[in-house]
């Protein structure tokens, strides 16, 4: 059992800390892209599984749900005929959407000496 000063600090490198499960849901693998996909502008289901190529249809839904329930996804039900269901950042998954991208570009950037690493990594083996 914790301590309630446990809550107080909060640690991803401790087992029970509830900062671990969300940097898990963030940098999952399809986490990452559904945030930086959300974070260019609100999609509805569809149009978000098409833009983050390769995810499944309950991937995805079960990615938006982690989301969702640790705050930084928004999901709005429109009611129209039939209903459409659209997914946004909440303001903090804006502010750790931004530094996902951030992240993003810095690799895209640096994929050509990645390749060169690899190569060389590659030949040695």
């Amino acid at each position: 059992m914790t301590e309630p000063d446990d809550d107080l600090i909060p640690s991803v490198f401790a087992r029970e800390c509830a900062s671990r499960a969300v940097l898990a849901d963030v940098t999952g693998r399809w986490g990452t892209l559904a945030l930086a996909a959300l974070h260019e502008g609100a999609y509805r289901f569809n149009a978000l599984r098409r833009r983050v190529d390769g995810v499944s249809e309950k991937m995805l839904a079960q990615t938006l749900q982690a989301l969702e329930r640790d705050g930084l996804v928004r999901r709005e039900v429109q009611a129209t005929i039939p209903p459409h269901v659209e997914y946004s950042l909440t303001e903090m998954g804006e502010r750790v959407a931004a530094k996902l991208v951030e992240l993003i570009e810095l690799v895209e950037g640096e994929v050509g000496r990645v390749r060169v690493a690899q190569a060389r990594y590659d030949q040695a083996r």
